[in-house]
């Protein structure tokens, strides 16, 4: 579906304020630096492209606004008759044609002084000829100012029309003004339409939006109408003409019957009979508004009689549109003030709507194709047995309920006052009633506690504190918590088990000898010391810095303190203080223990010390090289070298081979990449005085 919305169109400046945008571009976006001594040919080049600037910058900026303002032959009906209606479409049409005219001209002037630019003989004559084209075109421009500025009222007022799709499904309300149109718009829509007790004081049409059956209905409040010949209204009720003679909607068409409105029955009833040629083929409802001020039934006889001329004429129009329109619903009471009635009178007009437009689409050549692809399944009864329909109690109830209202509505119109108060009183009270009795908005603060669903009434009331002791509670709610409660409860009897446990293994010390008893406590107090230590420094462990042990200040573990300790426990410390001081930096001078060779003398403990080398090199080497890396130049089994000549010869030969490679940067033999020796960055565009090494 089309929506017309006509606010994104552009700003239309003024004549003064183009020419000054038009001229300001040219000179920020065109060279403006010349000098006499430059060739005739770039002379004339450097004005004429000034020329053909600032005619390009004008032809846009007029096209914009030549294309944004709508085509009255191209659009709906309903807007072209509308935008007549408001703002003469002969005006219209006039000054969007002098702008049309001004870009010709504009175009035709550029072009002749380009012409007469290729034959500029000198700086003077060019400069003249630039000026002279520029003028004209800023003269043209100013001329048609008045246009444009008809043209941005005319936008201004376009922007605030609503936006009305003519396609979609529409209820449009009329009739004489102070009827009741705004009320009823504002009570069925989130429209706000403002209301006030003199006529005429909706000038415009206002749009409102509101569902029925998942479905969106877009409902026009329109001005007042009086009852005077066509020539005679003014632009405000020629909106609502244009509005009944264009859209395809249902129409509802107000009556007051209280006469409050200041117009008789008799007037209302000529005003319908006047315009009922614009109700033809629309679905009709006359709405009988203000029944709280006069019932319809307490009409004088001859106001009924104009009522039901009408209700008549109304089931005409009805029974020639479609939509199952019956006698009963052509004619509806309701009021505004006391909302009796409302949503039956929108209930009806949108089902009413909608039966239109399928008829309308039924009778379309297009739904026998959609017909074809449908089959209605009819189920067939299998046996004798009823089967009555389960109603919910809920419901049954909101039928009662809906009963009651409706015989509220009844004793309304009837009149009986007390029956209706007693009626009301007997129904459900809304938040709304609530918050009257209870202050107004502002005041009155709706209690959202009443609806929780808990196991007991008595719990909604409960204040559940937020933060409690600095913790956020909601962190501490576990739906799990009774299962976790129990788990804890059996690792915690798992863990007293193994406790005693212990105890009864402790418990068995009593069977040792006086002096292993002393061992035995000496050692618990020796184990209780370091678990002490360990705990202390486990609680500074994150302000503290890992030190390696060899780095330790106190110097508490030592090879010495290793062996103390182990005598302390009867055990020969010899060996593991050996091996310790074996593992530690070689110190220059010392000899040097290894293991003896396994086929050597003296078995797997015997070992062979070396002692200080005739020559330094080699004892340097010895005291350095690993066991497991042989000499430079020594042979190794499966190495394939018959000496170590040989090997000597092969290692020297490699090294070479690989100096030229290592000149070159390359990573290995199979490097075969290909640098680029000229980067494009570097030896590419223009390059400025005193720049030749780079760009």
């Amino acid at each position: 579906m089309v929506q017309y919305s006509f606010k994104k169109m552009t700003v239309v400046q003024s004549g003064k304020d183009l020419v000054d945008i038009v001229l300001s571009r040219t000179q920020r976006q065109t060279p403006t630096v010349v000098h006499k001594g430059y060739a005739i040919s770039r002379l004339r080049q450097f004005y004429m492209r000034k020329v053909k600037f600032t005619q390009t910058t004008l032809h846009d900026k007029l096209s914009t606004i030549i294309d944004d303002f709508p085509r009255l032959d191209d659009i709906h009906p309903f807007y072209s008759d509308l935008l007549h209606v408001l703002y003469n479409k002969d005006h219209y049409k006039l000054a969007l044609a002098q702008v049309n005219t001004a870009r010709s001209l504009i175009g035709r002037v550029a072009k002749d002084y380009v012409r007469l630019l290729k034959f500029g003989d000198s700086l003077y004559r060019c400069k003249s000829l630039k000026v002279a084209a520029l003028g004209r075109m800023c003269t043209i421009v100013k001329r048609i100012s008045p246009s444009l500025a008809y043209l941005e009222q005319v936008r201004q007022h376009m922007a605030r029309l609503p936006s009305i799709d003519p396609n979609t499904r529409t209820i449009l309300i009329c009739g004489f003004p102070n009827v009741g149109k705004s009320s009823f718009i504002n009570k069925i829509t989130r429209a706000d339409v403002d209301v006030q007790p003199y006529a005429f004081t909706t000038k415009s049409l206002f749009v409102g939006h509101t569902d029925y059956k998942y479905l969106r209905y877009q409902v026009i409040d329109t001005p007042g109408i009086l009852d005077r010949p066509f020539e005679d209204r003014n632009i405000i009720e020629m909106c609502s003409i244009t509005a009944l003679a264009h859209l395809r909607a249902a129409i509802l068409f107000f009556l007051d019957v209280s006469g409050s409105c200041g117009y008789t029955v008799k007037q209302q009833a000529s005003l319908f009979h006047s315009i009922k040629s614009l109700f033809a083929n629309k679905a009709l409802i006359i709405v009988c508004n203000k029944i709280d001020l006069q019932p319809l039934e307490s009409l004088p006889e001859e106001d009924r009689l104009l009522v039901m001329e009408m209700k008549e004429e109304a089931a005409k129009t009805a029974a020639t549109a479609g939509g199952g329109g019956e006698e009963d619903k052509v004619l509806l009471t309701m009021s505004t003030l006391t909302d009796i009635g409302v949503v039956d009178v929108k209930n009806t007009a949108c089902e009413r709507l909608l039966n239109q437009r399928v008829e309308v689409k039924m009778k379309s050549k297009k739904m026998n194709e959609c017909l074809n692809r449908f089959h209605v399944a009819i189920p067939k009864p299998r046996d004798n047995k009823e089967r009555p329909p389960c109603i919910p109690q809920g419901i049954l109830e909101a039928r009662a309920g809906e009963a009651a209202a409706a015989a509220a509505a009844a004793a309304a119109a009837t009149g009986d006052g007390e029956e209706a108060a007693k009626v009301k009183s007997e129904g459900r009270k809304l938040e709304k009633d609530l918050e009257n009795e209870n202050g107004g908005a502002g005041v009155y603060s709706a209690n959202l506690k009443k609806h929780y669903i808990l196991a007991d009434d008595e719990w909604k009331e409960d204040i559940m504190p937020e933060i409690l002791d600095g913790h956020n509670v909601y962190d501490f709610v576990d739906s799990d918590i009774l299962a976790r409660l129990e788990e804890l409860e059996r690792e915690e009897g798992l863990r007293l088990q193994a406790e005693e446990g212990d105890e009864d293994e402790e418990m068995e010390g009593a069977e040792l000898t006086e002096e292993e008893q002393k061992v035995l406590a000496e050692i618990r107090k020796k184990k209780s010391l370091l678990i002490r230590e360990h705990r202390m420094k486990k609680s500074t462990a994150e302000s503290k810095s890992i030190v390696p042990r060899k780095f330790n200040k106190d110097r508490k573990f030592t090879a010495g303190r290793m062996g103390r300790e182990l005598s302390k426990l009867g055990m020969d410390p010899s060996a593991a203080v050996n091996r310790a001081r074996s593992r530690s930096v070689t110190r220059r001078g010392r000899k040097r223990e290894r293991s003896g060779a396994p086929g050597g003398d003296g078995g797997a403990d015997a070992v062979d010390v070396y002692v200080d080398q005739p020559n330094k090199k080699l004892r340097l080497r010895d005291r350095s090289r690993s066991r497991s890396r042989p000499p430079f130049g020594e042979i190794v089994p499966g190495e394939g070298f018959k000496d170590s000549a040989q090997k000597q010869k092969a290692l020297a030969l490699a090294k070479n081979s690989a100096k030229k490679r290592n000149k070159a940067a390359r990573r290995g033999e199979a490097d075969r990449v290909i640098p680029n020796l000229k980067p494009k960055h570097l030896f590419s565009g223009k390059r400025s005085i005193g720049k030749t090494d780079r760009r």
